[in-house]
């Protein structure tokens, strides 16, 4: 089982994280931040990874540093669980509709830290939270998680369904690629020998 703890506590947030990704989809989750909350419940939900997260950040300013943080610990964690590489898949898509809205993801734990953001969302806001944020959300993960993550969109108008389908396909697109194959668990996903 793969399975962390992590805190990352700063003048802005005070996080305290823990993540199994071979777990069964179960999550508690509390950032302060009700629009994150939901995004990250799914998230677990249809990545099959169990979440405890809480998050006390200074929401008072804006939902900008809490999104971020929690963002660069979600990909930490994932870094340090996924950093030995034997075995590992390495790569996963998924294309997900959510009504109107139809998103592609496609991620490579490659050791390299790149994403791309190819998403059209019209509204600035979702209630209260900021739709930019999702973006930098989801810059602190691939930064920290050292991965290369593409997110596509090939339709959709309502915001809300755009991100949400943003952070299912995500999700998936993951736990494709955290699985461990059987069949070469002795070997680097990478002709290079290393990742």
């Amino acid at each position: 089982m793969r399975h962390m703890q992590i805190s990352r506590n700063t003048n802005e947030t005070r996080i305290s994280l823990e993540l199994n990704i071979d777990g069964t989809g179960k999550s508690e989750i509390k950032t302060g931040c009700g629009f994150l909350d939901h995004m990250l419940t799914l998230f677990a939900a249809h990545g099959k990874f169990d979440i405890e997260l809480k998050c006390e950040g200074d929401t008072w300013v804006d939902y900008h540093h809490t999104v971020e943080d929690v963002g660069i610990c979600l990909g930490t964690a994932f870094f340090h669980l996924l950093s030995d590489k034997k075995g590992l898949t390495r790569y996963g898509s998924f294309i997900l509709p959510m009504d109107e809205a139809l998103i592609l993801t496609a991620i490579d734990f490659s050791g390299r830290a790149y994403l791309n953001w190819d998403m059209n969302i019209s509204a600035q806001k979702v209630g209260d939270f900021d739709t930019e944020l999702a973006e930098e959300f989801w810059l602190g993960f691939t930064r920290h998680a050292q991965c290369t993550l593409h997110f596509k969109q090939l339709a959709g108008t309502n915001a809300h369904h755009i991100i949400e389908g943003a952070f299912k396909s995500v999700a998936r697109s993951i736990r494709q690629a955290v699985k461990i194959d059987q069949e070469f668990i002795n070997d680097i996903p990478s002709t290079k020998g290393t990742l």
